[in-house]
C-alpha cells in the first residue's frame, strides 16, 4: 500500500481571517449605502402635527344664506399659509363644498383679524354659508365636518392635516 502523507487542510488560518474581514467590510459598505439611500428619500423635512378645536358660531340660523356655522381654532402646529391651505366642509353627510376667503363658493372662511398671510396657533377662523342655505337650523342644527388639507408644493402630494367634526347649533 502506498501511504502518502497528504495535507488536507482547506485554507490556512491567516487566509480564513482575511476572508472574514473582507466579507465584513463588504457587508458594512452595502448596509451603509442602503441606509444612506433611505435617509435621502425623506422629503417631508419633519412631521407636521396640528390639532384643532371647534365651537358653534353664535346666532340663530334661518332661511338666509349667510349664516355663520362654526369656529375652528388651531391649538397646536406651525403657521399655515392661506396659499397652501384648502378648507372643505360636509354638512349633514351631504355634498362636499370647498370654502374660500371670498364669496365665490358655497361657504366662506373668515380669516383671523390679524391680517397676516397665515393661520397661526390660537387663531380662530369662522366658516359661514355663502349664497347657499347649507344649514337652516330646522332640526336644531347641523353636523359640520371640516377637512383641512395642506396643498402640496412642487412634487409633494396634498396632505389632509385634520378633520374636525363640529356641530352648528340652530339657536
Amino acid at each position: 500500500m502506498n501511504n502518502e502523507n497528504r495535507n488536507e487542510e482547506a485554507v490556512s488560518p491567516v487566509i480564513a481571517t482575511i476572508l472574514m474581514v473582507a466579507i465584513t467590510v463588504v457587508l458594512a459598505g452595502v448596509l451603509y449605502v442602503w441606509a444612506s439611500s433611505l435617509a435621502g428619500d425623506s422629503t417631508g423635512g419633519g412631521l407636521d402635527t396640528y390639532t384643532f378645536s371647534d365651537r358653534d358660531a353664535s346666532g340663530d340660523m334661518g332661511e338666509t344664506m349667510d349664516d355663520a356655522l362654526v369656529h375652528v381654532q388651531m391649538t397646536q402646529g406651525d403657521g399655515l399659509s392661506w396659499a397652501v391651505l384648502k378648507v372643505s366642509i360636509v354638512v349633514d353627510d351631504g355634498a362636499s363644498y370647498t370654502c374660500s376667503t371670498d364669496a365665490t363658493n358655497e361657504c366662506t372662511i373668515g380669516e383671523p383679524a390679524d391680517g397676516d398671510k397665515s393661520w397661526d396657533t390660537s387663531e380662530e377662523i369662522t366658516i359661514s354659508e355663502s349664497g347657499t342655505d347649507l344649514c337652516n337650523g330646522e332640526n336644531g342644527g347641523c353636523d359640520v365636518v371640516v377637512t383641512l388639507t395642506k396643498i402640496g408644493v412642487g412634487d409633494e402630494d396634498d396632505k389632509v392635516i385634520a378633520t374636525v367634526t363640529a356641530y352648528a347649533d340652530g339657536n
